[in-house]
This record gives structure tokens, sequence and C-alpha cells, in this order.
């Protein structure tokens, strides 16, 4: 059984890459090394060695690959491009924070082929079905244990196969299983056989329970049989007949059961292992929101630091982090820019060792990939430690690089009351920074309202030298003239996001414009949220406000962003670079709505007249809160987290909700001992969700640990909103972010009214 088939390896590119072909793997300018490179017979492992070094390979998998970049698409290869032309190069992109791997072929044809044959293997990957994708990885496992390559696996072989799946299985049953399976009586089995055996092995007890309860002969769920069973536990009303129907089009492998218009237990193991029957509800994960509202009455997704793939002290400042961040729905991104020694403003985290970038390189970037992801608008945050001279090359660069794509000027003339919408802004990038006056008298040439520093201090207004916003641009309604440290052309950029000190809620009310917007340090964002969240959650509606992590947080690390969301906070901007429960949580917020970067708040938080608080949910109008009862039943094919032979995973399932302060909480399993691969737990946790529009839910799996604390194995997080009631996988994530297929859980989900 070659579950890829024949048809892919026929293609003249497959061919020459599983020929094999030799390429040079570059790391810098002075480390070009070459490596033998090609794709394996399953038709989707790469294997590359040194020609040099002994025994020692490498090998990856086409389904980590997200895409290739053709050309000098990466600093490394723009570093050698004059010993290199472009049509020799190009570069593997990998999913999640895995480094790309950048490599130069010997003619233009070699590289050709590798391009367009790793493309076509992507999409192939991509485009798999369940059965297709849970066939290869079967597949895959029997290659891995097949240590002689002779396409036959003996009793010895196919235990160790188990302990690298993450089975520990009684030796008797597993023998007695592997002899059920050996149907040619030979001592082994063979690729067919051993596909036999695993579907005996993953024989799930737990679904086949559910589908006895709707079965009435049980071997098949008839058409009426199913419907009752989405209506009754998939609780889909109306919809489920025709979504019936669908399902066993969709799912059903048997020809003979579809033309009954019946589903067998396969279809229906498979229906509910597929993205429909996956915890998240469909319909949510498309662009399904208003998107024609003021954008203050959006979350938006946002970055801070963008330009660092590390820490904040001595880090690797790369384009590659703009990349990365944009690809993942990142909609505002932060640019900290310096004084050049010739001329050209460059990108790095001031006072550190941080490698510097060129401003006008990040603003190519952002050119090429701000609308890949998603077609709404990108802000670009300005952090300006230049002077003059510089604030206008940097003017000058945004102007001739994005061109049409940079808003310049008002979208119909007039002087807004509220913000634009990411409708109207589609396809447009905003410079958030210092200005000049305000839009009302843009026209005026004389650079007034510009307060220097001693008067700042004089005033008490400055903030301090570590503070996001540098104090020397901020300006004050008080007349007094000086000497400005604005660029006139940099400031004439700025229509939408002109950064201002912030002078409290009261004064915000009486004097401030829409397009005016303050960013807060994390610490003291929560002091207001304590102190005064209403105010904050009515000045929200109108203004957008921008959150930042310390700058104690010198290991990039993050702040949890439920609080600010809490208060309607727009851009809280985290270290996209750091993996953790606080990225979970901005992925899970942002996963809905086409995962474009933009969500839009509850109404409660968009209505400036708003009562609500997060600590009284109670007292807000329209209050209801819901019971969450979760049934975790199962696991399935859970990763190992520690490699070493035979050590196998304890698992334990937690869920954790984030939310107003009263609906936090975590309830977990109890551990199942050795079994990583289908642990049962039948164990049901309750929660009482008071603001349900703001709730995020979390499933996180670990790995018990009685004398340590537990390893990660894997999570998934998702708005509770989202969810969908009933029989539910769960597809985990790792702690990057990207899928582990075929790693899940199964759930019972109920969500009822508390009363």
């Amino acid at each position: 059984m070659d579950p890829e088939g024949s048809r892919i390896q026929d293609d003249p590119d497959v061919k020459i890459m599983m020929a094999g072909s030799t390429l040079r793997k570059v790391k810098s300018r002075s480390w070009k090394k070459q490596r033998h490179f090609r794709l394996l017979e399953d038709g989707l492992t790469i294997w590359y060695k040194s020609r040099w070094a002994g025994r020692g390979h490498s090998t990856f998998s086409v389904t980590e690959l997200e895409a290739v970049r053709e050309g000098h698409q990466s600093e490394v290869l723009l570093s050698i491009a004059e010993e290199f032309p472009a049509n020799l190069c190009f570069t593997l992109v990998f999913h999640g924070r895995q480094g790309n791997v950048d490599l130069v072929a010997e003619s233009p044809e070699e590289a050709q082929a590798w391009i367009q044959g790793v493309r076509k293997l992507i999409h192939k990957a991509q485009t798999m079905d369940e059965k297709e994708r849970l066939d290869q990885w079967v597949w895959d496992w029997f290659q891995k244990a097949d240590k002689n390559k002779d396409g036959k696996m003996n009793f010895k072989e196919v235990r160790k196969l188990l302990k690298m799946m993450n089975v520990d299985m009684n030796e008797e049953h597993a023998l007695h299983l592997f002899t059920m399976a050996d149907k040619s009586d030979t001592g082994s089995l063979e690729i067919e056989e051993f596909v036999h055996f695993y579907k005996i092995l993953t024989q799930r007890d737990e679904v086949w329970k559910v589908f006895q309860d709707y079965s009435g002969d049980g071997e098949k769920l008839m058409l009426e049989e199913l419907e009752n069973f989405l209506r009754i536990e998939q609780q889909e009303g109306e919809q489920s007949a025709q979504h019936a129907k669908e399902l066993i089009d969709r799912y059903e492998p048997s020809e003979t059961a579809k033309k009954q218009s019946a589903m067998s237990l396969d279809g229906f193991q498979m229906y509910l292992c597929s993205q429909e029957g996956s915890i998240f509800k469909p319909e949510h994960r498309h662009l399904y929101q208003d998107m024609s509202q003021p954008l203050s009455h959006y979350f938006i997704s946002s970055s801070h630091n963008t330009y660092l793939l590390e820490d904040q002290l001595r880090g690797h400042s790369s384009l590659e982090a703009y990349i990365q961040a944009l690809k993942r729905g990142c909609r505002c991104v932060e640019v900290d820019s310096w004084d050049g020694n010739d001329g050209e403003p460059i990108v790095y985290h001031g006072h550190t060792l941080t490698s510097k970038i060129l401003f006008r390189d990040i603003i190519s970037t952002l050119k090429e990939y701000a609308f890949k992801t998603s077609d709404f608008p990108v802000i670009l945050s300005l952090e300006n430690h230049c002077g003059v001279e510089q604030q206008t090359v940097m003017a000058q660069h945004l102007r001739q690089i994005l061109g049409d794509t940079l808003l310049t000027t008002l979208l119909d003339g007039q002087i807004p009351q509220q913000l634009p919408s990411p409708q109207e802004l589609k396809g447009k990038i905003l410079l958030k920074a210092k200005k000049i006056g305000g839009l009302e008298d843009c026209n005026d040439e004389t650079l007034t309202d510009e307060v220097s520093d001693d008067e700042e201090m004089a005033n008490g207004e400055a903030e301090s030298p570590t503070a996001e916003d540098p104090p020397a641009g901020c300006l004050k309604e008080n007349g007094k003239k000086s000497k400005s440290k604005l660029s006139r052309e940099l400031s004439d950029l700025v229509v939408y996001c002109k950064s201002l000190h912030f002078h409290g809620f009261e004064h915000a009310r009486l004097h401030a414009k829409c397009y005016e917007m303050s960013s807060f340090s994390e610490s003291k964002a929560k002091r207001l949220t304590k102190e005064a969240g209403t105010d904050f959650i009515r000045y929200n509606t109108r203004q957008l406000s921008r959150i930042y992590p310390s700058g104690l947080r010198t290991d990039s690390s993050n702040y949890n962003p439920q609080d600010m969301w809490n208060v309607g906070c727009q851009i809280v901007a985290l270290n996209f670079q750091t993996a953790g429960l606080e990225m979970d949580l901005n992925d899970g917020l942002f996963r809905q709505n086409n995962c474009c970067g933009y969500v839009l708040k509850p109404d409660f938080l968009r209505d400036g007249d708003t009562q609500f608080s997060p600590d009284k949910p109670e007292g807000r109008q329209g209050y209801r809160p819901l019971r969450l009862s979760i049934q975790v039943i199962s696991g399935q094919q859970l990763p190992k987290v520690n490699q070493k032979e035979g050590s196998i995973v304890d698992p334990l399932v937690r869920v954790e909700i984030y939310g107003v302060p009263q609906d936090q909480a975590k309830e977990e399993t109890s551990h199942i001992n050795n079994n990583g691969f289908n642990p049962v737990w039948n164990e049901t946790l309750n929660f009482i969700i008071h603001t349900p529009e703001l709730a995020l839910v979390r499933f996180v799996v670990e790995d018990y640990d009685k004398a340590s604390r537990n390893d990660f194995i894997g999570q998934f997080t998702l708005p509770f909103m989202c969810i969908q009631a009933g029989y539910r996988h769960i597809h985990l994530l790792s702690k990057d972010g990207t899928a582990i297929p075929p790693s899940s859980l199964f759930v019972n989900v109920s969500i009822s009214e508390f009363t």
C-alpha cells in the first residue's frame, strides 16, 4: 500500500528530487556547505547529508513546510546575491518558529525542479482528506520502524514500534493482535497487514458506543438515525436533515452504504475526526463579522518589538520576524528607528546588542507581505528615535516603497468624528507616529503646539526615558512655540493614528479627537483597568489604545492580554516570537473571522454610554450566565514528550477559562499511566461563564510527573462563542501553535442556561 499512489512520483520534478541533488546549504556569508538532498520513496520525507560526514544525516517532512520562496528572498541569500544569481537560489519556509533553510542549486533547471517539486508536494500534503492523512501517518511509522527495509516487520519490531507510537501494551494482548493481523502466517507483517493490525489497535470503543446508541442494527446509521444524532447530540436543530445527507456524501468510504443513504462506523469516525466534527464552529472560521464599524470597535492582532526573533538584549533582529508575524495575521507591527551612520535609518532595540536592520528593508518586506494573509489594514507603529534629517529619509522611503498602499490623506477629505472602518481601509498601511498639530490644521505651515523637554519636565508631563513613546515630540494645546524635533515630511504621513501622551480619561472625554491614540505600558494599563475600568471601556469605544509589555521583560516574555481585552483595548501588543500561554490566547481569539487579524468587540464594549464593568458582569443589560460542561472522553495519538527509548507519557487534560475575573478557572482530569496512544478518562469538568462574549477556553494536555513540573504535550485555545456543542474532536497544536496531526482529544460539550 503506497498511500501517495504512483501519480505524484511520476511527476518530472519529483523524479529529479528522488534521484537527489547536491545543493549548497547557506547559513551566512561565510557558511556555505554542500549537502546531498533527496526525496525518499514515501514521497514525503526529504533526506540530506554532508558528502564527507560518516553516517550522520538529517530528515524533515514536507508536511513541516509552509512554502518555497524563489530567488534572493531571505537576508542570508541577499547577502550573497553577488556570488550566486537569483535563479539558483530558493528558501524552504517551515511552519511555526522553526528556522528556514536557504539553498543554492548548481543550475537554474535544478533550482526550478526543486522549487516546483516541493510546491507540488506541499499542495498534495495540504489537500489530503482525513483517510489519506491517517494512511500516510501509518505508512510513515511503518517506514520508520522497518529498519532493514525489507517491507516486513516481525513481532519484536512491532513491539518497538508501539513504544515509538506512545503505546505501552501488555505483551500477550499485543501478540494476540499481531497473530490476528498476520493473515499470511509468516511471523511478520507486510504493510497491508500492518494497516489491518493498526486498525484493530485503534478501534475506538468510545466512538462505537455512541454509534450503537443511534444505530438500529448496530452496523450502520440510516439517514434518519444520523439526523437524530445531529439534532439531539450535536444540537444542530433544523439543518440536521440536509447536513446528514452531506456528511454521508463527504465521509462515507463505502459505496454500498452511500447508495443506501447510510453511514458505517468508519464513515462516522471519519466525520467526527474532520474539521466539521471539530469543536470550532465551521461558520466562525470564515469572515462572519460586520467589518464596517469604526476601527476602535475591533480587537486588532498586534506585535511588540516585531523586528526581534529572540530576546531584547542580544537577540537577532530580522526581516523574517516581520514575515512570520504578518503570516500569523498580525495587523499592527512595531519599528524602533535610530540614526544610522551613513544617513540611512536603522532598526534595532536601542542601547542593546541586538543586531541592526535597515528601515527601508523592513518597509520593502511590509510592502510584500502585509496583505498575504488578510486584506484589512496594517498599522505601522513607529518608535522614532531619529534626528530630523533621517526622519525625512524615513518619510521618503515610506512614500516611495509603499506608494498608494500608504494612507496619506483623509478618506473623504472630511475631519472624522469617528475612525474609518477596516472595510474602508482595506489594503492600506497606516502610520502611527507623532504629528505636528492636528488634522484640522494640517495646512498650517508653522510648527506650533510643540513643547520642549524642559517645558515638559516643568509641567511634570514627561515620561521616563525607558517609556515606549519618547517625549521628544509630545504636543500640548497651549500655543507655546519651540523648535520642532519632528520632520514635517514624516508628520504629514500620519492621518488616523496620531500618537499622543495620555492626560486622563476626563481630559480625553472633553478634548480628545478620535484619531489621537496613546500607548500604555502593561503596568499603567493594569492600574487604569483596576481604578477606572468602565471609563477605560468608554474611552476605547472612540479612540485606539496600544498596550505594550514592560521594559523589564528583557527575555521577551509576555503579559496576559485578557485583562486588556476585558476593557476593550484594541492594540494589545505581544512578543510574537515567544511561545506560551499568552500567544495561545492571542492565536485563540484571532482564530475566528478568517484569521483576518480583526475581531469585533462585544456590543457592551462598543457603546459609548456602557455601564459594563469586568468586575461586576452581573450589572450589565442582557446579563445571561451559561453553564459549560465538558466530558473529557479520550485522547488519540498524543506526541511523545521525551524521546528517550521506552519512555511513554502519563497524560492529563486541563481545561482553563480566561475572561472577566469571575470567569477565570481551571479544572483537570486525573492522569492515565503509560498511555499516550489511546488514553480514556471519561471525566466531566464544569464551569459557570458570566461573560461568554469575552471568554476564551484553553485545552491543555500535559505529561504528569509527580517529582517535577508536568511537561507540555499540546493545546488548543478558542473563543467560548465559537464552541460547537456535542461530541467533538479537539485537534491539538504544538507549543509553537502548529498542527500535530493526528493528535486529538475527544470530548462531549454541553452548554446550557445557568439558573
